[in-house]
């Protein structure tokens, strides 16, 4: 587990939609997409450590996921993961995602934000497991999920109290 760079964001970014399925695929994009487009390529492979970051999961020295965040590099940043078919449920997507939380605290992010399809239920039990005190609701086509890290992370706002009352 590492920082995914830029000298080698493309080739990882190559790998990793290689090693995905046509369903593993649209759960990740949400869109059946049998070839990735260069501009999503490019836009997938251009992290600055700043405001787009990313970490790499790699065995065997191959790239076997990749989670990102991307915003401004201050409070909010949405939050993409994917791992290769062969490895999934083998707790990469935990590591990545536990990583991922810890490099957008460091630079500067206060909350994660992420968009699931409502039937990709590993990557919602993922969310839930990494990030507990998150608040997913339903946007009527997709599960959102907003979950404060650092010190944010630890204070109880009237919106969370209110979450749990629902709950």
């Amino acid at each position: 587990m590492r920082p995914l760079d830029r000298a080698d964001a493309a080739a990882a970014v190559d790998t990793v939609f290689a090693g995905l399925s046509p369903r593993s695929r649209y759960l990740r994009f949400h869109s059946p997409i049998p070839r990735l487009p260069a501009a999503v390529r490019d836009r997938l492979g251009d992290v600055d450590g700043r405001r787009q970051a990313a970490v790499v999961a790699s065995a065997c020295g191959r790239p076997i996921g990749i989670a990102r965040v991307i915003g401004d590099g201050t409070g909010a940043g949405e939050v993409a993961v994917a791992v290769v078919d062969a490895w999934q449920r083998r707790g990469v997507g935990r590591e990545l995602l536990t990583a991922l939380a810890a490099r957008a605290e460091e630079i500067g992010y206060s909350e994660l934000r992420g968009s699931i399809l409502p039937e990709n239920i590993a990557m919602r039990g993922l969310a839930a497991r990494v990030l507990p005190w998150a608040r997913p609701w339903f946007d009527g086509d997709t599960v959102q999920f907003a979950a404060p890290i650092g010190p944010a992370a630890w204070t109880v706002t009237h919106e969370d109290l209110i979450a749990d009352l629902v709950r």
